[in-house]
């Protein structure tokens, strides 16, 4: 995809992201992740951004950059979240990626989560390997050195998938309930019937 691609709108690029292919490169190695779940964020007028009523910082910079910018923050001061930024610059929408289906390299995604072999995981380890943003961060590798950088040069990266054959199912997004009458948006989005995702809505 191309830059336009990440200009849109952040609900029109948190859609657009579902079942695109997540890569992360490092040390000689080579992880191939699937996007099965994502959440927009706003900007000023969303009350569950970070940057709501333009609360420009240090940490939130990246995503007054032009869409497409990499934006890594810390919660609970134990887990990375991984984001990109979306729409124009100096209009600081983003995309929370919610969770990944693994596609290749699994042993590599299982040592870094459980410091296992993917053989050696249990049936509940195999199914929270990266069904979370926290815990994709974590299979990933993925840390706060990486915010600020272009995925379009940086060890992170996006590709297009041409199995397009999905559903999007849209929902409430998870634990903002400080977010007023913004916690009731509609604004996670994920991919219908696929296991990796890490909270399915209810009926």
């Amino acid at each position: 995809m191309d830059k336009e691609f990440y200009n849109a709108d952040g609900i029109t690029v948190a859609k657009n992201l579902l079942n695109k292919f997540l890569i992360r490169e490092y040390d000689n190695k080579k992880i191939i992740t699937k996007i099965v779940e994502t959440e927009a964020y706003m900007g000023a007028i969303d009350k569950a951004a970070h940057v709501y009523k333009n609360k420009k910082s240090t940490r939130t910079a990246p995503l007054y950059l032009s869409g497409g910018h990499i934006y890594v923050y810390l919660i609970y001061g134990m887990y990375n979240c991984l984001n990109l930024s979306a729409n124009k610059e100096n209009t600081p929408q983003c995309v929370l990626i919610r969770a990944v289906e693994p596609v290749d390299n699994l042993d590599e995604i299982s040592h870094n989560r459980f410091s296992k072999s993917y053989d050696e995981l249990t049936n509940y380890q195999k199914k929270n390997l990266t069904n979370g943003p926290g815990k994709l961060c974590k299979a990933l590798n993925i840390d706060r050195s990486l915010s600020g950088k272009s995925i379009f040069e940086s060890e992170l990266y996006i590709e297009d998938n041409p199995n397009n054959d999905f559903e999007i199912v849209e929902d409430k997004r998870i634990n903002i309930d400080y977010a007023e009458e913004y916690k009731d948006k509609l604004w996670r989005f994920y991919i219908k019937n696929n296991k990796n995702v890490s909270v399915i809505k209810r009926e």
